[in-house]
This record gives structure tokens, sequence and C-alpha cells, in this order.
């Protein structure tokens, strides 16, 4: 039977719809482009014959006449692809068919099925959603032709008037009386044809890792719809509820767990295969349940490969996403620089049937990286300036033979060139040389990523060196450095990847290896490598106090708050020269974190709400306090907003008063008449009395806001003691301390171990299937009821985390599968989005938080 391939699929689902898009000027949105950027589609587009791909929110007049293939008819047939709802794409849609006057025809694809446009929260579309969305488009393009037409007319009679002597004006009625009687339809009046529209789903819009790990697009509308509501058991909208084990209270069904069932349950179906769901954690018993009902007697008759799909609830385990592991795809995601989000088309106003939009939406950081190549290639970067500084000589030169001669434009040039070689060229040639990640970009048939998503940082990076060692050998190019076997220096790597570089054939041709050694040097780089080193000993240090005492890892806590504060301090003091290589004070926060974790699987609370006494949770809290007085840019976190302005009044005031103090202790023997009169003052001791009940306003004030973010911890601490499912079972005596921490394994890593190895797991829940319904309702009467199944059993399993992965869960996932000595077993791994320790700063205190 063949191998699974998620790649694979994505584009022969691509080539299903040729005849559509053939042709055709093809518009993605930016969850699309993120997808088939990390597919590797934009080739297979050119061989299907799309004249051009473009932007769907950056759409240009100009779009139409940038073809990759010459195209001499006018345009007359878009396609847009898009991973959001109707609703949010309309406004885009409905300026990309305007725009183009001479459109025929618009085809559209979205990720998003018919069922999940209906059964959205507060979606404006029915069971009919299509059909009614091509209706509501064809009425708003209408109407904006019919206004823009009438303008038109009016500017043109208002010219008509001045230059006549008014007899040519033409009054509104007239105008469209003249409209109506060339044809009711502005498109037959002016086009001689109707525009036509029409919506299909195309499900398989995601961004894999390689053919067997994706993710979710961060700007598509299932990554970006919300997976809790505001109660007291929630932590973020980008995050599911804290799960009880329990059955839930019955809550109205979350647009995160619409959107995830459906797309799941298409994305099976175009896998060919049959599913057998098992979950684990409230919300994934919700998306698993859905999934369940939407099943029919049509998916029985069909051969389908048989799968188990296993939902996680990330809120199970928030610890390994907040540690800093040994992999290097963590280290690479966390240090390369992302592409600036798109201005959200939430709350934005369109035509006037413009649809409503449903529950806003959580910002998620892109997963699409910039590679600076730049920073290795810059000797290669700057020959490509050649041309324009021969032009530029030539210019000089001209202008040095006889000034008088030379044009304004030409001066204007001189100048403009100047200024870009001397302060935009850099930025430009930065921009040129940004690369991205491609999963389908392989050597000897190997995929990059695949390769390294299983490798530790030192494993990766010696892999990557064997990659450029080979490829040096095969170009024939000879390199003068020493090697050390097994070993890969930050040097070594980047005077190779110089070498492949320094050809612009051989940079064409493995632009992959070298955009992924770039990406590991960057890594490597002192300032981001110094930094994830001191949080791995930094997160050692607190998993052995939490082996001691609740005394010790308050301590250990403190202090780590109490040195970021100082960094902080003598950093503005020296005007923040040179990288700052100790830990923020955002980082103690996600540390801080990180330790009530900790703290709450190993220190009963016994009925309290918290695992530390309330002697030392006062300590960390003073800590707290004490570095936001000092530091007032803190404010920026927000928890914190609002009080910026306060806190720098009162650190200047603080500041000011001790450069009084040692002023008037200089001058205490420097007596003057006229200072007796202020001693005196009423006003001004009214005054300083008004300062200082100010002062403890604002003290008051930051420590209601830090008492909610410990409320917010107490919260983190009790992840375990809340679960029924993790306090027994095989997860009761399972924590997060040994000898060696690197050893610690995640909850994914214990899940799968049990699973592979058929093991029961209490908690995980089975959905039954359409065949285990028609049993149960059926045959089941007649004594031919079927067993419940164990998800062991199945050749193929898809694990997907509600929530989000990382990089050292699908390291641990792979390796428990290694283990499990089961070579014909294919594990897919999925997640809502891809997570590094600063999303989930952001997820748990940022503004995507309910803190």
């Amino acid at each position: 039977m063949a191998t699974i391939d998620v790649i694979i699929s994505c584009l022969d689902s691509i080539r299903q719809i040729s005849d559509h898009i053939k042709g055709a000027t093809l518009y993605l949105d930016f969850g699309c482009t993120e997808s088939f950027q990390f597919v590797g589609a934009f080739p297979l587009l050119l061989e299907l014959g799309v004249c051009s791909v473009c932007s769907l929110e950056s759409m240009s007049p100009l779009d139409v006449v940038v073809d990759w293939i010459p195209n001499t008819n006018p345009l007359r047939k878009i396609v847009v692809i898009t991973s959001r709802l109707l609703s949010d794409a309309h406004r885009y849609i409905l300026r990309c068919v305007s725009t183009h006057q001479g459109v025929r025809q618009c085809l559209i694809f979205t990720s998003i099925s018919e069922t999940a446009h209906s059964a959205y929260p507060d979606s404006p579309l029915g069971p009919d959603a299509f059909r009614e969305y091509e209706s509501l488009l064809i009425q708003d393009y209408e109407e904006h032709l019919r206004k823009r037409e009438i303008k038109n007319r009016q500017s043109e009679s208002r010219n008509l008037s001045k230059e006549g002597d008014g007899c040519l004006e033409f009054e509104a009625n007239e105008e469209e009386t003249l409209h109506h009687e060339a044809g009711s339809n502005p498109i037959e009046f002016y086009e001689g044809q109707k525009l036509t529209v029409s919506v299909h789903h195309f499900p398989m819009i995601f961004c894999p890792f390689s053919p067997k790990v994706f993710v979710l697009p961060s700007e598509g509308s299932v990554a970006e719809a919300y997976l809790s509501a505001g109660h007291e058991d929630s932590l973020s909208p980008g995050l599911p509820a804290l799960s009880t084990g329990l059955a839930s209270d019955g809550d109205d069904t979350l647009p995160g767990a619409t959107l995830t069932a459906n797309f799941l349950y298409h994305f099976a179906s175009k896998m060919d295969l049959k599913l057998e769901i098992f979950s684990f954690g409230n919300l994934s018993k919700a998306v698993g349940k859905i999934m369940t009902g939407m099943s029919s007697l049509y998916d029985v008759g069909r051969r389908k490969r048989s799968a188990g799909l296993l939902l996680i609830d990330r809120t199970l385990d928030l610890l390994t996403p907040c540690c800093h592991g040994d992999s290097l795809v963590d280290r690479m995601f966390s240090s390369l620089p992302r592409r600036e989000r798109t201005t959200s088309s939430m709350n934005t106003k369109g035509s006037e049937t413009q649809l409503k939009h449903g529950p806003a939406c959580i910002h998620r950081a892109p997963i699409d990286v910039k590679i600076p190549l730049m920073n290795l290639l810059k000797e290669e970067a700057l020959t490509k300036l050649e041309l324009k500084r021969s032009i530029e000589a030539f210019l000089r030169g001209l202008g040095g033979c006889d000034s008088n001669d030379l044009t304004s434009a030409f001066k204007d040039f001189v100048i403009r060139s100047k200024n870009i070689e001397e302060e935009k060229s850099s930025n430009f040639m930065a921009e040129l040389y940004n690369g991205s990640f491609v999963s389908s970009e392989c050597f000897r048939g190997t995929p990059y990523l695949e390769a390294l998503l299983d490798r530790r940082t030192k494993d990766g990076m010696v892999l990557v060196k064997k990659w450029l060692q080979e490829i040096i050998r095969r170009e024939k190019i000879t390199v003068n450095i020493r090697s050390r076997p097994g070993f890969a220096s930050k040097s070594e790597l980047q005077h190779m990847v110089k070498e492949l570089a320094k050809n612009q054939s051989s940079l064409i041709r493995n632009k992959g290896i070298i955009q992924l050694a770039a990406a590991a040097v960057h890594a490597l780089e002192e300032s981001y490598s110094e930094k994830w080193d001191a949080f791995i000993s930094a997160e050692k240090i607190l998993s052995v106090s939490a082996g001691d005492t609740s005394q010790s890892l308050a301590a250990q806590i403190g202090d780590l708050i109490n040195k970021s504060a100082l960094l902080r301090s003598q950093s503005q003091k020296d005007g923040n020269r040179g990288p700052q290589r100790l830990l923020s004070f955002e980082d103690a926060l996600l540390l801080t974190i990180t330790g009530y974790i900790l703290a709450g699987e190993n220190f009963p609370t016994s009925g309290s709400s918290t695992p530390f006494s309330w002697q030392e949770e006062q300590f960390m809290k003073d800590a707290i306090v004490d570095a936001v007085l000092e530091n007032p840019s803190l404010a920026n976190l927000k928890f914190l907003q609002g009080l910026k302005e306060d806190l720098e009044a009162n650190l200047n005031k603080a500041q000011s008063d001790k450069t009084n103090d040692k002023s008037s202790n200089h001058e205490l023997y420097d007596f003057d008449d006229d200072q007796w009169g202020s001693w005196g003052d009423e006003d001004a001791a009214d005054n300083s009395t008004d300062e200082v009940y100010g002062d403890m306003q604002l003290k008051l004030e930051l420590r209601d806001r830090v008492d909610n973010l410990f409320k917010l911890l107490h919260k983190l601490s009790s992840l375990k003691s809340r679960n029924v499912q993790l306090q027994e079972g095989p997860f009761a005596m399972e924590n997060n301390l040994g000898g060696d921490f690197s050893m610690n394994k995640g909850l994914l890593y214990k899940i799968l171990t049990k699973v592979l190895n058929k093991y029961d797991i209490p908690g995980l829940e089975y959905h039954s299937s359409t065949v285990g319904r028609l049993f149960k309702s059926g045959f089941g009467r007649l004594g031919l009821g079927q067993a419940r199944p164990n998800i062991g059993d199945q050749s193929v399993i898809l694990v997907f985390v509600i929530g989000g992965i990382n990089g050292l869960e699908v390291q641990e996932a792979l390796e428990a599968l290694s283990e499990s000595g089961r070579p014909d077993t294919e594990l897919l791994i999925g997640g809502t989005t891809l997570l590094t320790p600063g999303d989930m700063l952001d997820l748990l205190l940022g503004n995507s938080s309910y803190i």
C-alpha cells in the first residue's frame, strides 16, 4: 500500500482543479500563500498554465499585465483561493472583481466547507452557503459598478458644462433614465456579458514541514478561530480551556471546534482515510463529536484506508512548549524574523450588503520566516549593484564634463542613486536575499526539514554540514577549510555557503540547502544561542528546585526576576550598548510560568489555590513590583497596560528627589536667607502630600495588577490537579523531574508510547464511527455488537494537537515510534499552529491572553 504523503496529496488536489485555473489570473490570500510556499506549489501552478499569481489582500490593477505566460487576450477569468471564511474575504474579493473591469468569470475556492460556513456562529450564510454567497457577490458587484458609472457620468457632465454654456448639463434623474434605457444590468450595458461567479471547496490548505508533519496557516480562519470563551477556566482564546477530564457542561460549540472538526473531516476524506476517532481533553471531545456527526453511510461503502485519529488538548501539557528543548527546528523558528501580519479583515466596513463577521479572531504569529541570506552573502550581493554604480559613474562623468548641460532629472538621479547606495541598498538587497523554508526541497530524495525534525541541535548541524560537503563535491568546488568529523561550527558552515553562492548557477541550483544552512547559522548567532542556552540552564535549575522544596523553587524564581530587572537597569544606564546576553524581565516571567507548572505537579496544594506559602508568594510579588517600578517600559505588558505614564512620572520624581537630597547635603553649610521662606510654605506641604498619595495609589494599582497575574499562575499550577485523567492512571506518577532534565519527555511522547504498545489509557474517549453506530443501533440488537477498538491496532495514526505543537514534540513523537519497533506504522502529526516559547508567552501574558 502506498505511503501517505500530505505534500503529494496537496499537489494532487491542485492538479484536480487544473481546468479551472488554466489561463486565469490566480489570487491567493496570505494563508494560502503561506501554505503553497511550504508545499512548493508555485512551479506546479506555472506548469498548469496559470497566467499569474497575485496577492488577494495587496491586489493591484497592474496584476493583469504581470503574466508568467504570454497572453494576448484581455483578462477574462479570475480565480481566488482563500483560507478564510467567505465573509472575511468578501471585501478583498469584491475589490478584485471590481477593479478588473474586463473579468467575465470569477471562481472562488475556499478551505472552509459549506457545512462549516452554515454552522459557524453569527454566520450570515445558511445551509446553501456557496450559492448564497454567489448571489450576494454579484449583487454587491453590480451595485458597485452602478455607483461608479453614475459617478463617472456626473464627472463627465460637469466637465462638459464647464466647457459649454451650461446647456449640456445632465440632471441626476436623466442620467439614471439613460442608464436604464441601455439595460438594467450595468455589465450588459458596458461589457455585453454578465459576470458569473462560482464557489467551490478546496480543503487542502495547510503548511507541511515534512510529508507527515503539518500545521495550519497562521492567517487562515481555522487557526485564528477562538478555542475557548472568556470564563474562569480559560487562559487564552488561542488555547483550549483547562480540561477537567469530566463531561462538558453543554456550552455552545466554539468556532474553533467547528472549523477544526470540518477541516480534519475533509482532510481525511481527501487522503482517502476512514477515521476511528479518539480524544483526550474536553475540547478534543467536542471536536470528536462534531466529526462523528458528520460521517454518513456514504463513507462506509467506499474503499478507504483505516486510520486512527487522536485529538489532544494543548492545555493538558503547557510545560513542553514553554521550555527550550534541544531541537534545531525550534531554535531556527525562534530566532528567525517572521513576516509581518496583514491588517485583519475584522471590524472593517465594506459595501452596503457587507456580510457580517463572526467573533473576533486570535492573531497567530506567521509561520513564514525570513532567512537572512544577506548576512552570509554580503560580498556576493554587493556585486549586484555594479550596474547601478556604472550608471551613476557615467552620469557623474557627464556632469563633470559639462554640468550645465545636465538636466534637472539627471541631477536628481545622481542624488537619488547616491542615497540608495548609502542608505537604502542594504535594505533592498536584504529583502532580495530573504529566503523561506520549502518542505518539498530535497537532497537525493530526502526533504531537508523532514530530516531535521527528529534531530537534536548538534546532530542537525552535522547533517547540514554533510549535505553541504556532498553538494560541494558534486559541484567540484575546492574549499580550503579544516573540518572536524562529527562537529559543525558556525564559521565552517558559513564558509561553505559562501563558496556555493559564488557562482550564480550554483546558487540557484542549491538555494534550498543554502537557505537551510543560513537559517542554522543564524540560530547559532551568539546573541540567540547564548540566550537559548541560558534558558535551558535556568529551566534545569527550576526542575531541580521543584524536586527539593517550595521555598527553594520560590527563591529561584525571585532571583531570576531580580536579576532580569537589574540587567534592564544597567542596559538603560549604558545606553543599550552591546547585545543583552542575559534573560530579560519578559523571559523571567516565562520562567515563572514554568516554575508554577512544575510546582503544581510536585507540591500538593492541600485545598489552597497556590502551591507556595503566603510568604513565598509575597516574596515573588514584591520582586515583580520592584522590577516594574524601576523600569516603566515594562508597562507594555498586557497586565500593566495604562500605567506607563504614571510609572515614568513616579520614576522621574524618585530620581529628582535623589538629586535634590544630594544637592541639599552638599550645600548644607551654604545658607541663603531666601531659602527660609519655602520651609514654612503651606502650599508646598499640600503639594507634597498629594504627590505621596499619588505614589501610594500607583503602588496599590500595581499590586492589584500583579495579583491578577498570580491568579493566572494559580490556574497554571492546577493543570494536573484539576484533570482527573492526569491524576489517575499511568500519568499520575510521571512528572518532569529527574537527574537529566533533557531526558524528560512531554505528554505527547508518553501518550504515543502507550498507544503504540497497545496499552489502555484511562480517559481516552472513543467516538463511534459510522459502522460502530450501525452495529449499536441495528445489528447490535441481534447480538452482533462491535468491540471497542484500540487506536494502537491501526497501521496509520494521525495525532492532532488542538492549540499547536512545537518541534521538540515532533522529535519526541518520532522517537516514540522508533522505540516501539513498529516500522510498518505510519504516524502523521498535525497541530493548529507551530508554537515557540515566545508564542506561549504571548498566549498566556501578551495581547492574545485573557489576563
